[in-house]
């Protein structure tokens, strides 16, 4: 069960990171345009691009807050699985561990 989660986990991950650079290219397309327009603009003119630009960003501000979430409840859900398995399994983490140093220590030993 865990791992399904895990894998769903990170399928909204990318969907979300998708999204915002998806988002972040729509304001620097967007800025970069009403930039090109304001130039020749009056004053209101300006200061409506001047709000449409800040609501994009404010949009965009949003969405990487939502990435930033999706991103920490991912590593929380990543570190919650490892802790399960080496709770469950304290003797093959201690296996595991002992073979990574035996074998460390062989090819330091050839050096």
């Amino acid at each position: 069960m865990m791992n399904t989660e895990l894998i769903t986990r990170h399928g909204n991950l990318e969907g979300t990171k998708d999204k915002l650079v998806k988002d972040l290219r729509t304001v620097v397309d967007d800025a970069d345009y009403l930039l090109q327009e304001v130039a020749n603009s009056t004053a209101e003119e300006f200061a409506a691009a001047r709000t449409r630009i800040g609501a994009k960003l404010t949009e965009a501000r949003s969405r990487l807050d939502e990435a930033r979430t999706a991103v920490t409840d991912r590593a929380r859900c990543t570190a919650d699985a490892t802790h399960e398995y080496m709770v469950d399994n304290p003797w093959k983490v201690v296996g595991l561990a002992a073979v990574i140093g035996l074998t460390i220590g062989v090819l330091a030993s050839r050096r």
